[in-house]
């Protein structure tokens, strides 16, 4: 029991930074991206063969990975730069597409549907790190790490830009702000901190492949940041922790048949969102936070 709880603590931890960091553009920019998935899958197969050629140490492979996944985000920044609302969730759904078809054919790189294996496990401190009694502590610093960074950086005149956007994109563009640049630097600053969890996941499971970077994907990731609450700080972790001990929680059930898990998780995901759209559009956390500025406004206890 206690590997089997550290195991989900260790991918809370990597979807807990997936969230985040779609958070950062969802949240405070208004970018509604169907493409974060590519940014993992970036991460993870930058991460693995820098691992398997060159150093497992999370010093080479990390920022060599966020460079990689920084640059690539400039193929859907670029179409920020002209369109906005649902043009850009067209635009961020064909990039998902097309990136589903890279890492499914371009074996010499991602090993195709086969994916990539014997991934090297990291090695800190003369250590091979691969159990998850201790690579959760390291997954859950990196979360931390991560959603400091995204917080200093909405705290930021650039954060504040974001926000200014979000709201009115006319009002901010009257204001002086350069309403493209902004946008283009928040999509690569999410990029880049996503690829992070990809190489976590890949180091983690040793094995990786094209199943965990499509469109279901960017889906679920999309759904953790709105079931916890957009434009929050803990929205996002509390939507990863509360989608990833769902099919556990549901694996109890004794009456639910075992083979329709996972329909009846999809079922679960889809009527949540729904009733959360209705009665707490601002999420898990982000309507009690949104009560407690109307109750200092307004001088309330």
């Amino acid at each position: 029991m206690e590997a089997y709880l550290l195991n989900l603590g260790v991918l809370v931890s990597i979807y807990a930074i997936l969230a985040v960091t779609l958070n950062f553009i969802m949240g405070y920019a208004g970018i509604f991206s169907l493409a974060h998935a590519v940014f993992f899958g970036v991460g993870a197969y930058v991460g693995a063969q820098v691992g398997m050629h060159f150093s497992a140490s999370l010093i080479v492979t990390i920022p060599a990975a966020m460079a990689v996944s920084a640059v690539l985000s400039l193929m859907l920044a670029l179409p920020a730069l002209r369109v906005r609302g649902e043009y850009f969730v067209a635009a961020s759904l064909g990039l998902q597409m097309l990136a589903v078809t890279v890492f499914s054919e371009w074996k010499g790189m991602t090993g195709g549907i086969g994916g990539l294996i014997g991934i090297p496990a990291v090695r800190m401190f003369g250590e091979d790190i691969y159990r998850p009694a201790a690579f959760f502590p390291l997954a859950a610093g990196a979360a931390i790490l991560v959603l400091i960074v995204t917080r200093l950086l909405v705290r930021s005149s650039l954060g504040r830009s974001l926000t200014a956007i979000r709201d009115s994109e006319s009002a901010a563009e009257s204001f002086g702000k350069n309403v493209a640049l902004i946008k283009t630097i928040s999509v690569v600053v999410s990029a880049a901190l996503a690829a992070v969890a990809g190489v976590l996941y890949a180091n983690y499971l040793s094995f990786i492949n094209v199943e965990s970077f499509t469109l279901d994907t960017s889906v679920l990731v999309m759904a953790m940041v709105i079931i916890g609450g957009t434009g929050t700080a803990l929205g996002p972790i509390v939507g990863a922790a509360l989608l990833l001990l769902l099919p556990g929680m549901l694996s109890y059930l004794w009456f639910l048949p075992q083979t329709q898990i996972g329909a009846i998780q999809q079922i679960i995901y889809g009527l949540g969102m729904a009733v959360l759209m209705i009665f707490r559009p601002g999420g898990l956390v982000g309507r009690s936070g949104a009560r407690r500025r109307t109750r200092k406004a307004g001088g309330g206890k």
